[in-house]
């Protein structure tokens, strides 16, 4: 028989991490008595902390009404709320909501709705998407196909879909050449999507999907001027949808509600969820243009998708309160400021170390990349499994962040991700900035000896 210490399944299967108690603000209580300021809001989602009171609030009002009513036979007051909040205004066009239970889900929606979209105008042979290596888009079979991180494909790969390809992601500080400008660069990207929608069949592509600020694979990587621009270009050149995974670095997380606002374009389809409800219920939406759903509308009439959690009354209703709150306390600028504060920090701490290769994000999305070497940005190797080693130290020493590892190419390379709650505190981002650089120099120097 063999030997357990929980009956629940956790990430690792030797061993029980330590039970969360409580939480307030950007610390979460574990019972041992710790207090750890939650640095990446978990994976980027507590977008407001813990146990904020407007938000514990809703969620009691709500569940004494209506927690739960099947979307076959009902619509709830929250769920109409929320999409008039997140797209009553239509931005950039969007103006539906799909409300799903998280990410994967989210992105699995978008798929399935742009295909549904082609085969209702006609153009059935629509049936190739294309994304990037160095990406994730969720751990569903479809967003995992949809994803390029390696090392999350791998146990999959016969399991996976070959209608999606991938093509060299807007990384610059692996990916561009030296000597070559950003323009350059942006063109040569440009050129390798139009080569790989001529390859396919320009009329074979349904999509291009992509992260505005790529997340967890690669360490909040944003892309060079004009690339979006470009990329929205070949698309409608092409008749292709954009679509935009916003699952981590939407809803405020980049300083504006939208990612793709700081772009230049906007989605024909988008998936959020993280931020959306700030993990006080699971939920995730995908966001789609009138053009898309007038068109189903005008001929089968029904997307033909579905969970049996669409729309939950209680998450949505969690979910407008955290919106409610990001909005009424002008949290997207205070992302702004924090965010410069995080940046200018991170440099001042890590800007001349030889083992720090990079510093990158945006408002309170921010990663550094471990290398062994600077000049050559050789990374270290990965049976040290470095990165797993730094959040470990900083875990005993107060500070939850969030590590990754195969940066580079889905072995090689380590990043720490850093995702603070909306709320936090200057004092607050100092001391995550001086935990890190300790966990880091310490951890550097048993390697290295």
């Amino acid at each position: 028989m063999s030997t357990r210490t929980s009956r629940v399944l956790h990430r690792s299967l030797r061993e029980t991490p330590p039970k969360a108690i409580g939480g307030e603000g950007v610390y979460l209580f574990a019972e041992d008595g710790r207090r750890v300021i939650d640095a990446s809001g978990g994976a980027a989602v507590s977008c407001l902390g813990h146990q904020h009171p407007r938000v514990i609030a809703a969620m009691a009002k709500q569940a004494s009404t209506l927690a739960y009513a099947h979307t076959a036979f009902f619509t709830s007051e929250p769920a109409e709320a929320l999409a008039e909040t997140l797209v009553g205004h239509e931005p950039g066009g969007l103006a539906y909501a799909y409300f799903v239970s998280g990410g994967s889900e989210a992105i699995e929606a978008s798929i399935k709705l742009a295909r549904q979209y082609f085969i209702e105008r006609g153009e059935p042979q629509r049936q190739h998407f294309i994304a990037r290596r160095q990406s994730y888009h969720g751990n569903t079979l479809g967003a995992l196909a949809a994803g390029g991180n390696a090392w999350r494909r791998a146990p999959y790969a016969p399991l996976l879909s070959a209608a999606f390809s991938h093509v060299t992601p807007a990384f610059a500080y692996h990916e561009k050449h030296d000597g070559e400008t950003e323009a350059q660069f942006v063109a040569r990207l440009a050129a390798e999507l139009e080569t790989e929608f001529q390859r396919l069949g320009p009329n074979s592509v349904a999509a291009f999907l992509a992260e505005p600020v790529v997340g967890a694979t690669a360490g909040a990587v944003t892309a060079p001027d004009g690339y979006f621009k470009a990329v929205r270009e070949i698309c409608d050149r092409h008749g292709a949808l954009l679509i935009l995974d916003e699952v981590m670095c939407g809803m405020g997380r980049t300083g504006t509600t939208h990612a793709w606002q700081q772009e230049g374009v906007a989605p024909d389809i988008q998936a959020i969820a993280k931020g959306l409800g700030g993990g006080y219920q699971p939920i995730g939406a995908m966001l789609a243009s009138g053009k898309i759903i007038d068109t189903i509308r005008s001929r089968s009439g029904a997307f033909q998708h579905g969970h049996t959690y669409l729309a939950h009354p209680l998450a949505c209703a969690a979910a407008l309160a955290v919106q409610d709150v990001i909005r009424e306390d002008n949290l997207l600028e205070r992302v702004k400021q924090r965010g410069k504060q995080l940046e200018q920090r991170l440099t001042e701490r890590f800007g001349n170390h030889r083992h720090v290769g990079d510093i990158r994000g945006r408002g309170l999305f921010w990663a550094i990349e471990l290398v062994a070497d600077r000049a050559s940005r050789t990374s270290f190797d990965p049976a040290l499994k470095l990165n797993q080693k730094i959040k470990a130290e900083a875990f005993a020493n107060g500070l939850g962040c969030y590590p990754g590892g195969g940066t580079v190419d889905g072995v090689r390379g380590d990043h720490v991700l850093l995702a603070p709650p909306y709320i936090a505190s200057t004092d607050e981002i100092d001391q995550i900035v001086d935990k890190l650089g300790t966990a880091v120099d310490d951890v550097l120097r048993s390697v290295n000896h």
